[in-house]
């Protein structure tokens, strides 16, 4: 768009007369060329309307046509640069963005042809404003004579005209006599000629001049003159004066008009009073309130400017308005509470005290106004207060005779043509000007500081508790009008709108909700209505659904923010809760189910109530977002109830409805796993659909939203719920476009820059949703029995639309079709490599992905095919990123062992001659370097406790409280010498301790059967892939361990078949198309496999012991085979495929981890990642892999001896250890990778059982209370 038409040009000059004219007034009234220069150049930060001239429009339009690319460009570079920490801060990208922009072709070219058309626009305007002036002198001369004259055509004293006069300079000499003249004892000729000399007289002039301290006494006394034009006059030499003049002059105009209208109240001339009304078209009061506004307008402009003076001058403008505003004409012998006082007319004028939010938006002025309330005028706010407390008592004695209250702001509004004011009328104006200056003093931690505040009338001070109460029982006990009677204007001026409007602003500032919405008191005003309707007690309110909604409205925006939730969960002061009156939460819950079931009469039939219902659903959703809100809401059964609600308007509406469930809250999946139903299908399909709209959300939600995607993929339901809801594949396809693709709206000038890491920042992103979305329980639902496409062609169009594809896309690539497909070949194929790394960390997805896809060959064949060719055959390894990459993942991949027991690669090269000292490999077995020495053991001392311990073990019978003793001297063992609680003595004391709990009745909680064991039935069956590749990973690791002898797969064998058939006998047969439900054991069996390297590989003492410890409750939460499709669990609980490590233990993991380190609990927020999933992870594998095998041991030792909660506060224990990593990765944005693939360094167990004792001393009766909950109840 660099040339522009000839019907540009017209165009363009039509708009800029436009703006011409628009602005005419401002740059006629200007003293010179350079300040009309100045008020152009400043034209967008004093005009309101700058945006909406069409000159500006189509500049703006022009500008971004021409350079927008140019910007996004540049600001897209500089975002990648912030990324990887080559700059930093807003200012300096924006910056940087713009100095590229000024530099670029585009921008030059644009200037050039702007330069040019402009010249020919303004030379057209120009030459026609010439002709004009040539055809029309003699009107010109006409006028010019008239403005010389002095005559006015406008009598208002703030009007705009009274700028457009022209100027007569006056010197020292003639403004001495004009001071002299204007004196009050001259005649009232000379005074009048004299003030029309004033009005011509640049106000800079009279400003500077010596005799301005004597013409302002004079200007103060004249305003007072009886004869309006006389005043009149004045004031508009005021009102030129504040638009033209800097503040250090203005402000000595402002205060004598300030204290011209203060003398004037405390005057014996001035005795209107609040009953009598007021008349707005009397000529002296309409006098008055040009006085009051035009004041009120320089209040609101002052602020702009005043900043950039002494702070002096700025007190004496407060100072005068404050005591202008105190006024309460006390020096009258009869004070009385019906004086009109200055506050009503400013009030009047305007009602919202914009003025006072100027004044106390800045820190520099908001200081000065209230040291200055607090030391000389806090009688001000005792006032204002009193307004709003006289108001309330009106509407409250109103409502109590079951009467209607008037809003007299509609009242007066809906008749144009009354220019009058009741006494009432007055009273509710200055009351909402009060209500809107204490609403704003309180947001400041200085204006709180001015309460309690002491009244004349009242015994007890007022405390800003007792004031938000008030203005809580304003929302209900304030008149209200049906929908049809409301305007804009005036429900914007009702006091339940106004009190909204504060109450929200309070819940968005973290120190006033804390000090002003965090009490007890404020929480039982805003549940009044509701308690009222629970109780069933007669209710006075107007309006109530509306009421309703604005309370539920408050409520949620409490429970959004921690110390509000706080609040509504335990009171005010959790420790101490109050006996008389519940937690806020009961009630509200309550509530909310009574209006599920539509149980309240007075809401039936309400055409709203579907909305009442939806705000109080969207404050319990608040709540259940966290462990401990949902800990309180699921006794009540709410999502039964939500469910049920749900389930009746899909029956009644033909649409898909928008699904309210417990999905997306932070613990949601462990609600939904005891109520699946098809919502959660219904649930995916909405969030999905409202991510893709892209749809703004703020801060909390945005993260909130993929720890709920996180969360939802860890369950087989959920996986497939994403899967079916196309979810996935905009994930994959969006993963496509910017691996391979690049984006399709962006103009290629240059080609792409070769990305520096492994994976590509523009990437990063959809790496890390893939490996959120890819937890086992995803992974089997998306490739249990999945074959590789394997194609012989792949067309370059073919773009994968689901998780198979990009397997056989980016990580299986095992043909030639495959690499040749891919644009970005060795980029792609690391990022697919460096996906199956972590993916394979998680030992059951490694174990199907072997078997499914034999993924150690096909890295085999690739190192094999990446070697030299010599004349004598292959050569050496060629070392890349991409064959680097494969060892590191076939090392992974084929080695068990915790931090101290393998030595994984580096994926780095080293500076020198040596950059890659790891050996490279094509086949097994693999170098010896990547397995770790085992320390030889220490020899064996006798141990008095432990020798306890064990004579505790032999004779149970004989003591009282012997599981407890069991407990102190376990752990007393466990502190003072960890280390010999391995081998034969762990065999030992887990073996006679499970013995003895599995033969108390009071101490099993599953029946065991009856089942024996026999080599015949390992014979005849076969063990599938799976197991068989687990059983062979576990005898090396065992071998490595020195655990185990060389027949010990045998062993395994008929240790994992006869567990697979005992635990058969107590499965369900259930119907479901989800994959995991239709295996007797949805992966490998890790426990069982530990338990058998612990009884060094005995299997007939591995097996009694399995069948023993299969009665315990700790069962069911370190053994997860153990309750696979059980007939213990409900049968809800099966068929969603979730099993109870989630959404029991994982779900008060999440919990305690808030509670007790928030600033991680926080950054798995931030990273919108769930703990949850990792934990699942690490309890699924017994922590094999993450932990050398003594800790390993130690962790399954304190779940049998301490208890099932001890897995929990494990998980809090491992979290703290890694609490300065887990920040750290949280800034680096690679949280998830780092959890998932590093091990747990440093971690020993015994050294962190004292805190792990802190937290049992906390929370065990609640931990242990839902723990033995998931069984089917017997009744």
């Amino acid at each position: 768009m660099s040339h522009f038409t000839s019907e540009d040009e017209a165009l363009l000059q039509s708009m800029l007369r436009q703006l011409l004219q628009s602005v005419k007034e401002k740059i006629t009234g200007a003293p010179s060329v350079e300040c009309a220069e100045e008020i152009l150049l400043h034209l967008e930060e004093t005009d309101e309307n700058f945006h909406n001239y069409e000159f500006v429009k189509y500049l703006r339009q022009y500008i971004n046509n021409t350079v927008g690319s140019v910007i996004e460009e540049e600001t897209e570079k500089c975002t990648s640069a912030q990324n990887q920490g080559e700059v930093s801060g807003y200012d300096t990208l924006v910056q940087h963005v713009t100095k590229k922009t000024r530099e670029s072709k585009e921008y030059r070219e644009m200037m050039h042809a702007l330069k040019n058309v402009m010249m020919v626009v303004v030379e057209s305007l120009i030459n026609k404003f010439e002709e004009d002036r040539m055809h029309n002198k003699e009107v010109d001369s006409k006028t010019k004579k008239e403005r010389q004259s002095g005559y006015y055509t406008d009598n208002c004293s703030d009007s705009d005209s009274s700028f457009n006069q022209s100027y007569t300079f006056m010197s020292q000499e003639q403004l001495q006599l004009l001071v002299e003249r204007l004196d009050p004892i001259q005649p009232k000729e000379v005074r009048q000629e004299a003030v029309e000399t004033l009005c011509f007289a640049p106000p800079s002039d009279i400003l500077n001049s010596e005799s301005w301290p004597n013409l302002r006494k004079h200007l103060t006394m004249s305003l007072s003159d009886p004869d309006g034009t006389f005043s009149e006059k004045i004031l508009r030499f005021y009102a030129k004066t504040f638009s033209s003049s800097p503040f250090n002059m203005t402000r000595e105009v402002y205060t004598s008009l300030a204290r011209h209208l203060e003398l004037y109240f405390l005057s014996g001339e001035y005795s209107l009073r609040i009953s009598a009304g007021l008349d707005v078209s009397n000529t002296d009061i309409n006098r008055l309130l040009k006085k009051v506004r035009l004041l009120n307008e320089y209040q609101k402009e002052a602020p702009s400017s005043w900043i950039r003076h002494p702070e002096k001058y700025m007190e004496e403008v407060v100072e005068s308005t404050l005591s202008l505003l105190s006024v309460k004409h006390e020096s009258s012998p009869a004070v009385s509470p019906d004086f009109l006082s200055p506050v009503y007319f400013l009030a009047l004028l305007d009602i919202k005290a914009v003025w006072f939010k100027k004044w106390t938006h800045a820190y520099y002025s908001r200081t000065v106004v209230l040291r200055l309330l607090e030391k000389k005028y806090k009688s001000l706010i005792n006032a204002a207060v009193q307004q709003c407390l006289d108001y309330f008592e009106f509407c409250k004695a109103a409502v109590n005779k079951n009467s209607g209250v008037s809003d007299f702001s509609q009242q007066h509004c809906s008749d144009k043509q009354n220019f009058s004011y009741t006494g009432p009328e007055l009273q509710y104006v200055c009351f909402v000007h009060s209500l809107c200056l204490l609403g704003r003093l309180l947001i400041y931690k200085q204006g709180r500081n001015l309460f309690p505040v002491q009244l004349k009338n009242k015994k007890d001070s007022v405390s800003i508790t007792d004031l938000l109460v008030l203005f809580t029982q304003l929302i209900y006990y304030s008149p209200r009008y049906p929908k049809t009677a409301l305007t804009m204007h005036t429900d914007s001026y009702s006091p339940a709108s106004l009190v909204m409007e504060i109450l929200q602003v309070f819940c968005d500032q973290t120190g006033c909700a804390a000090e002003c919405l965090y009490k007890d008191a404020v929480i039982d005003a805003l549940l009044h209505p509701v308690q009222s309707l629970l109780s069933g007690t007669e209710v006075y309110i107007n309006c109530l659904e509306t009421t309703l909604i604005e309370v539920a409205d408050i409520l949620a925006r409490i429970a959004a923010v921690e110390d509000g939730l706080s609040l509504l969960l335990y009171g005010e002061n959790e420790k101490t809760a109050r006996e008389d009156s519940p937690a806020a939460v009961h009630v509200i819950i309550q509530f909310t189910k009574k209006l599920l079931h539509d149980d309240i009469s007075l809401l039936s039939g309400s055409e709203i109530l579907p909305v009442v219902k939806g705000a109080f659903i969207f404050v319990c959703r608040q709540m259940y977002r966290t462990c401990e809100g949902l800990q309180m809401l699921i006794p009540y059964g709410l999502h039964e109830s939500i469910g049920e609600a749900w389930k009746k308007t899909s029956l009644l509406s033909e649409r898909v409805p928008t699904p309210v469930t417990a999905v997306d809250s932070t613990s949601s999946v462990s609600l939904e796993s005891k109520n699946i139903t098809g919502a959660m299908n219904d649930c995916v399909n909405y969030m999905f659909s409202s991510l893709s709209k892209k749809i703004q959300t703020n801060d909390y939600e945005e993260f909130g939203n993929r720890v709920i995607v996180t969360q939802i993929a860890t369950t087989p339901t959920g996986a497939v719920a994403l899967q079916s809801s196309g979810f996935i594949k905009a994930l994959v396809t969006e993963l496509w476009a910017l691996l391979e693709c690049g984006k399709d709206d962006v103009r290629i000038t240059q080609p792409k820059s070769t990305p520096v890491e492994p994976i590509d920042q523009s990437c990063r992103k959809s790496f890390l949703s893939l490996i959120n979305l890819l937890s086992y329980p995803a992974v089997f639902e998306l490739l249990s029995k999945q074959d590789i496409p394997n194609k012989p062609i792949y067309s370059l169009r073919e773009v994968p639309t689901d998780i198979i594809d990009i397997i056989d896309r980016l990580i299986i690539l095992n043909s030639e079709a495959k690499i040749h497909s891919l644009f970005s070949y060795e980029q792609s194929h690391i990022f697919g490599l460096r996906l199956l790394n972590v993916l394979c960390c998680e030992l059951n997805t490694l174990l199907l992905l072997e078997t499914q896809y034999k993924v150690s060959q096909v890295l085999l064949t690739a190192q094999e095919e990446n070697v030299t060719e010599t004349s004598e055959g292959p050569g050496d390894f060629i070392i890349d990123g991409l064959s680097v990459e494969r060892n590191h993942v076939l090392v992974r991949i084929n080695l068990i062992g915790g931090p101290q027991e393998r030595i994984l690669p580096l994926r780095v090269l080293d500076k020198g001659s040596d950059p890659y000292p790891w050996p490279m490999f094509s086949s097994f077995p693999l170098p010896k370097c990547y397995l770790a020495e085992i320390p030889r053991k220490s020899e064996f001392r006798q141990d008095k406790d432990l020798d306890k311990l064990l004579s505790l073990l032999k004779s149970p019978e004989k003591q009282t409280g012997w599981r407890e003793s069991c407990r102190k001297q376990f752990c007393k063992v466990m502190k003072a010498r960890p280390d010999i609680i391995s081998g034969t003595i762990l065999a030992e004391l887990i073996e006679k301790f499970v013995s003895h709990l599995s033969e108390s009745r009071s101490d099993c909680y599953f029946s065991m059967g009856n089942y024996k064991a026999t080599d015949a039935d390992v014979k005849t069956e076969s063990l599938s892939s799976v197991q068989q590749l687990g059983v062979e990973m576990t005898v090396r690791y065992g071998k490595y361990l020195n655990l185990l002898k060389e027949n010990a797969e045998n062993g395994l064998c008929f240790v994992l078949m006869n567990c697979e058939k005992f635990l058969k006998q107590q499965q369900r047969t259930v119907e479901s198309p989800l994959c995991c439900l239709q295996e007797h054991c949805a992966g490998y069996d890790w426990f069982a496999s530990s338990v058998f390297l612990i009884m060094s590989g005995d299997r007939e003492k591995t097996f009694t012991f399995l069948q023993r410890f299969s009665r315990l409750l700790v069962s069911a939460f370190l053994w997860l085979p153990r309750l696979h499709i059980s007939v213990h669990l409900p049968i809800t609980t099966v068929e969603s495929g979730i099993h109870p490590v989630y959404f029991c233990s994982a779900h008060h993991m999440e919990m305690l981890l808030k509670a007790e380190l928030p600033l991680v609990f926080s950054a798995f927020h931030m990273s919108g990642f769930a703990p949850s999933q990792i934990c699942l992870q690490w309890i699924s594998q017994c922590f094999w892999n993450y932990m050398d095998w003594s800790e390993i041991c130690h962790y399954i030792a304190i779940c049998i001896f301490l208890g099932p909660d001890y897995q929990i506060y494990m998980c809090i224990s491992v979290f703290r250890h890694l609490q300065q990593d887990i920040l750290k990765h949280t800034e680096a944005q690679d949280l998830q990778v780092f959890l998932k693939e590093e091990a747990l360094h440093g971690f020993r167990v015994s050294d962190y059982l004292e805190y792990m004792e802190s937290l049992e001393a906390i929370y065990r009766p609640m931990l242990l209370k839902d723990m033995r909950n998931i069984r089917v109840q017997n009744t």
